[in-house]
């Protein structure tokens, strides 16, 4: 028996509880009917009934969605192998409808998929999903063939997460694709997949994969948990889900992590994490995520160690500046001035000349100016946006220069500034930061150094209490580190060589990634 089916039941008990319950019954009619009724005003269903036997006295009724439903398939492997079938079947009407869903379904239709399903909601759902029905007279289920094969968008590299040395694909919007391509990669028959629909009316597919002998039981109990637990109409993206299974959600800290990279998934799994794959959507959440996974890029492994702790070492280094500089500027030239040489002192003092507002209000102004070219520049078509970001940039910081708005200093830290915050990979953590940054500028407007330093404070003892799915997000700063391989995958990366085990968030029996040679050199020698 699998881990899933020992927390959870057998596969499918945790399907969409709340599937109707109109049984299918013996008449072709009447189920014909009601799924016809169901999806009324809808052109795009294609309807075909066909007649069986040499007297053409049996009927049967094939259903699909043009445009979702591979027309190859429905065409040459369903619809031409019944025709045929009819003129071979038993010329008895009686001895052909007892052994009609015998005949259709073991020796007439050439599919690889097919199901058969008891209720008429669930017929419906696999009709709007891209799957073909098939209705027979005088029998009480109805016989679905996967033919999904609507159009696709190819693999291509990810938008959002460039490439420097790596694989080159990302995911697409087709659920199935982006867990082959994760398939592709993971080659080990302790990786499962298991599907849940979510959304009372999208049905949407969402699976969750997880390799059986890592991952942490607790965890599969509680994403279980509160996937059931979502009761929303429609579900259109995986941000919806993201927001519906954080532990905080008044938090500006993402407790999720998402990622359009198949080679990103892959790693995390094997470190006992959790995927959340969403149909319709090219981004993977991970589960569960912390500041320090937020930091790392999948670059980061693909290098050696000593090119790829500078860059973690330069990437913590420019988070500091993107969220403390322009507070610190401000503490210290409106409350703390004594703390510059007197040089720089009277420098900064001859650039203010003239400017009428507070280093606080310029700052603030430059801030909001900086995230208006931002959000304007994505989106903006590519090119564009890119001419909008750099020429309003330029232009509107040497006018507000030139018109004594704000003075040369603040355009140059604001610039770092902004600069400084690309570095961070994770989307959502860097739009944290940039929040966080204007509540320091106004905390360090008010009281200097001292609102600086209370902001912090805040801000520390808030992410020492945030979880993400019981795994502390400072892990393993903060956590209680049980051997120091724990640290050292963090700001730090030391040689693959070395890195003989996996996080804590694993099982206990399988933290060891590796083997240690100089263990069994110890061994040998003792």
């Amino acid at each position: 028996m699998s881990l899933w089916e020992r927390l959870f039941g057998k596969k499918g008990e945790d399907a969409d509880s709340d599937i109707g319950e109109i049984k299918v019954s013996k008449s072709l009619d009447k189920n014909f009917k009601m799924i016809k009724d169901m999806l009324e005003d809808c052109d795009d269903v294609l309807f075909r009934e066909i007649k069986m036997g040499i007297d053409g006295n049996y009927r049967a009724v094939v259903i699909s969605i043009d445009g979702m439903a591979d027309e190859n398939i429905v065409n040459e492997h369903i619809l031409k192998n019944l025709m045929v079938e009819s003129r071979i079947a038993p010329p008895d009407i009686g001895v052909l409808k007892r052994q009609a869903s015998d005949v259709v379904r073991d020796k007439t239709l050439s599919a690889a998929e097919m199901k058969e399903v008891e209720t008429i909601e669930q017929a419906v759902i696999d009709i709007l999903t891209g799957d073909t029905v098939i209705i027979l007279d005088d029998y009480d289920k109805i016989i679905v063939i996967g033919t999904k094969g609507w159009e696709i968008r190819d693999v291509a590299a990810p938008e959002t997460e460039n490439v420097i040395r790596g694989p080159r694909q990302g995911f697409v919007e087709t659920l199935r694709v982006n867990t082959a391509l994760i398939r592709r990669r993971i080659r080990d028959h302790k990786f499962k997949i298991k599907g849940y629909k979510v959304g009372r009316r999208s049905k949407s597919d969402v699976c969750v994969l997880y390799v059986e002998d890592l991952v942490n039981e607790d965890l599969l109990e509680e994403l279980d948990k509160r996937l059931k637990s979502i009761d929303i109409d429609v579900v259109v993206d995986s941000g919806y889900i993201e927001q519906l299974i954080e532990d905080s959600w008044n938090s500006p800290f993402p407790q999720v992590q998402h990622t359009e990279r198949p080679d990103v998934v892959t790693a995390e799994l094997y470190e006992g994490k959790a995927a959340i794959v969403v149909d319709n959507s090219p981004f993977v959440l991970l589960v569960p995520s912390g500041f320090n996974a937020m930091m790392q890029s999948a670059e980061d492994y693909y290098e050696r160690w000593g090119i790829a702790t500078f860059i973690r070492i330069l990437r913590y280094f420019a988070l500091l500046i993107a969220l403390y500089m322009p507070a610190l500027y401000i503490a210290v030239t409106t409350y703390h001035p004594q703390m510059l040489p007197a040089k720089l002192l009277v420098s900064i003092a001859a650039n203010r000349t003239g400017v009428p507002f507070p280093a606080v209000m310029e700052a603030v102004i430059m801030v909001i100016t900086l995230e208006i070219l931002r959000e304007a520049g994505v989106r903006l078509p590519g090119a564009i946006g890119q001419t909008i970001g750099i020429v309003g940039a330029v232009i509107i910081g040497q006018a507000a220069v030139d018109a004594g708005i704000v003075g040369p200093i603040m355009i140059i830290i604001v610039s770092i500034t902004a600069i400084a915050s690309f570095t961070t990979p994770s989307y959502n953590l860097a739009i944290a930061i940039r929040l966080l940054r204007l509540v320091l500028i106004v905390a360090a407007g008010i009281l200097g150094l001292y609102g600086v330093t209370l902001v912090t404070i805040v801000v520390l003892v808030h992410l020492c209490g945030l979880k993400s799915f019981g795994m502390p997000y400072l892990t393993p700063y903060t956590s209680y580190i049980k051997k120091a391989s724990d640290l050292k995958d963090t700001f730090i990366k030391v040689p693959l060589s070395n890195m003989h085990d996996r996080e804590t968030i694993v099982k206990e029996s399988e933290r060891k990634r590796m083997r240690d040679h100089r263990d069994e050199d110890l061994n040998k020698e003792g």
